[in-house]
């Protein structure tokens, strides 16, 4: 399935005035910064948007582009609706004006938004309290509205906005309180059935979002059973896009944790759930969690199939059906997958190609992938024989472990540490091991 053809945003372009792309990016950046978000935003984002390959920005684009021009709608701004773009209320057709609160119920839905969106824009202490906030059921409403199916879906994304910048330590016990609460939301019941789908969809993708939290932090037990809520929940919703959701990650933490059948047939099972859906990235993406299973079967006939499919549907390029979540899969990650997949089989200096070239990619602002993608990097120059090009990437990985927690990250450095014991020798090695025993 193709991309659709995109309408050029002349609206926003005129917006832009005499500003070169990169320098109206920056003073997107910048006006982030004012109201405590943060976007990546560069010069081919800004021509993504006015060739219209971006119809409507995410939320977080959304609040800084409002900040912007006060006083405008994202029609002023030439996007389209939301709801004529993404997931299910484009399949069902206009999503339903929302039925008015009381003035109480208005109230505790601020209460619960605030929660959901305070803080995250200065430290993850700050952050991870303003989660917990949500933690107090006392404060829910009778019934669930609109303004709560939002909090849900801008917790989601508060919480991976975060572990992109910081990664998953620090947030994963705080993270479970909002958790809980969109779960008594859904059991409360919502005002109208629309609402109810999104708090499903919302109190799932949050589930993930919390299975992957634990999943980075080596909890795997706990991983595991919030993807198997997810999963649940997808299937008492029939949303199939969020039912691949969990079946990808539950593949990566079968793979994770030496299970590489089981990650085989979770990534078959969310590859049958996503045929329909219309993304040839999500497509992509579930085929290359079955090439690590395949990988970590030492089937590299199968392994080497399965990267050519993923390949194939990347190509293809994006689509409107893209699910939200995924805006983590772009080159890099494809070349941090395909380069996992090698090392697997034993390939260590063609799985640090694929890794040099993802940590290359990778945009600097998604701290944690960097750290991640150079850990990955520093293992396989480790298993390449090549100890003093090791010692280096595994330096650079100690110095983004001052604003990155993750204990995958840090497993993978102790893992490549202990593999260079044998060079320490050599002056580069020798001061990487030192600053690591000190870490």
């Amino acid at each position: 399935m193709a991309a659709f053809p995109h309408s050029p945003n002349s609206t926003f372009r005129r917006l832009r005035g005499q500003l070169s792309p990169a320098e109206f990016a920056a003073l997107v950046r910048r006006s982030a910064k004012e109201i405590g978000e943060t976007v990546s935003c560069d010069a081919r984002y800004i021509g993504r948007v006015e060739s219209g390959e971006i119809r409507c920005p995410n939320y977080a684009y959304e609040r800084v582009f409002l900040h912007m021009f006060p006083g405008r709608t994202l029609a002023d701004l030439g996007f389209s609706p939301r709801e004529a773009v993404r997931g299910r209320s484009a399949q069902r057709g206009p999503h339903p004006v929302p039925v008015p609160c009381s003035p109480s119920s208005a109230k505790e839905s601020d209460v619960l938004r605030r929660a959901f969106m305070a803080g995250g824009s200065a430290t993850v202490a700050a952050a991870t309290l303003s989660l917990t906030l949500l933690g107090d059921t006392r404060r829910l409403p009778a019934r669930a509205g609109e303004s709560e199916a939002a909090a849900v879906e801008d917790a989601v994304r508060r919480i991976r906005l975060l572990d992109d910048r910081h990664g998953a330590d620090a947030l994963y016990r705080r993270a479970s309180e909002p958790l809980r609460t969109a779960y008594a939301l859904l059991d409360a019941g919502a005002t109208r059935q629309s609402t109810e789908d999104r708090l499903h969809s919302g109190a799932g993708e949050l589930a993930v979002s919390v299975g992957w939290l634990a999943h980075d932090s080596g909890r795997f037990d706990d991983a595991r059973s919030h993807y198997a809520e997810a999963l649940a929940t997808a299937r008492v919703a029939r949303d199939a896009g969020l039912e691949a959701h969990a079946f990808s990650n539950l593949s990566f933490l079968a793979r994770d944790t030496g299970r590489a059948r089981e990650a085989v047939r979770a990534a078959q099972a969310g590859r049958r759930a996503a045929a329909s859906l219309g993304s040839p990235r999500l497509l992509s993406l579930l085929a290359l969690r079955e090439a690590g299973g395949w990988a970590g079967l030492d089937d590299r006939k199968t392994c080497e199939e399965s990267l050519a499919r993923a390949h194939r549907e990347f190509s293809r390029g994006p689509a409107e059906a893209d699910p939200e979540w995924m805006s983590f899969f772009g080159e890099a990650e494809l070349e941090s997958l395909e380069a996992r997949c090698w090392s697997a089989l034993g390939e260590h200096a063609r799985a640090a190609r694929h890794a040099r070239r993802a940590a290359d990619l990778q945009d600097p602002h998604f701290a944690r992938n960097v750290a991640l993608y150079t850990a990955e990097l520093a293992g396989d120059l480790a298993r390449a024989d090549a100890p003093d090009e090791a010692a280096w990437a595994g330096g650079r990985v100690l110095d983004l472990l001052a604003e990155v927690q993750s204990t995958r990250v840090r497993s993978m450095l102790a893992e490549t540490a202990a593999t260079l014991v044998p060079h320490q020798r050599s002056p580069r090695v020798s001061t990487f091991l030192t600053r690591h025993a000190a870490t």
